[in-house]
């Protein structure tokens, strides 16, 4: 600890056995730290830089006590850097898992991928919306954090769940990971089809998706490609997405 001054030359190194870094929040009696703000506001002074200090002007003892350094204050966008590679390095288990989804062309007037509901000449059959790319994603993510898949949380015989929004599983997959204390690093997904084209709504379905699992756009990838007229997919039967999730969670957590 080293006193310095005007012109950043130390002229003091101070004493640290009767220093102490002093956290927030601050506890204090409601009505005395209350009057000590009134009364410092009737003469303008609110160059305080704590609680603390503020009682202490107002002529009342402060008494200090084990502090706890993960209590980390958030002032400057260096603090929030910090905070964030805190978090990453607590959550040291690192998890991949793999999806893939296909559905078939049937009539229809439209198809849903990534949340997204796109024009068509055909719709697509298959559990709930038939969403083959939020299918694939809650896969992958469930795939991680090995609990099962789709159809083990949302069985396709089951009567309510036709015609549902896929989204609702994304969410419930998503969740999952929040509910073990983790985080989703990212998403990537990979269409194949012939038609549609994907790539007029692949902002969009990046952004539904990312609202979705409550995560930011730049941890969501959307790529898409033919099979080169080969397979069913080649023959426009049917359209297919493969899907990679990453999370985070905490390492030897449940």
């Amino acid at each position: 600890m080293k006193k310095i001054d005007a012109d950043a030359t130390v002229s003091e190194t101070l004493d640290r056995a009767h220093l102490r870094v002093v956290q927030t929040p601050q506890a204090f009696g409601f009505a005395l730290i209350l009057d000590a703000h009134r009364r410092a506001a009737l003469i303008g002074r609110d160059d305080f830089t704590d609680d603390a200090a503020l009682a202490e002007w107002a002529g009342q003892r402060v008494h200090v006590f084990e502090g706890e350094a993960g209590n980390v204050k958030l002032t400057t966008n260096e603090d929030l850097a910090r905070a964030e590679l805190l978090r990453a390095s607590a959550l040291a288990d690192v998890r991949t898992g793999n999806g893939f989804d296909v559905h078939a062309f049937a009539d229809g007037d439209h198809v849903m991928l990534g949340g997204i509901r796109i024009a068509h000449g055909r719709g697509v059959t298959g559990h709930s919306d038939a969403d083959v790319v939020l299918h694939a994603l809650v896969d992958a993510i469930l795939g991680a954090l090995a609990e099962g898949d789709i159809g083990q949380h949302f069985p396709p015989n089951d009567p309510q769940w036709r015609g549902a929004s896929s989204d609702r599983f994304l969410a419930f997959a998503c969740e999952r990971v929040r509910a073990r204390g983790g985080m989703i690093g990212n998403l990537d997904v990979t269409v194949v089809c012939e038609t549609p084209r994907v790539s007029p709504h692949r902002d969009a379905m990046r952004a539904r998706i990312a609202a979705i699992a409550g995560i930011s756009t730049d941890r969501v990838a959307v790529k898409a490609t033919t099979s080169e007229k080969m397979g069913f997919t080649g023959r426009s039967e049917g359209i297919v997405a493969m899907a990679t999730a990453m999370v985070r969670l905490p390492w030897g957590g449940a």
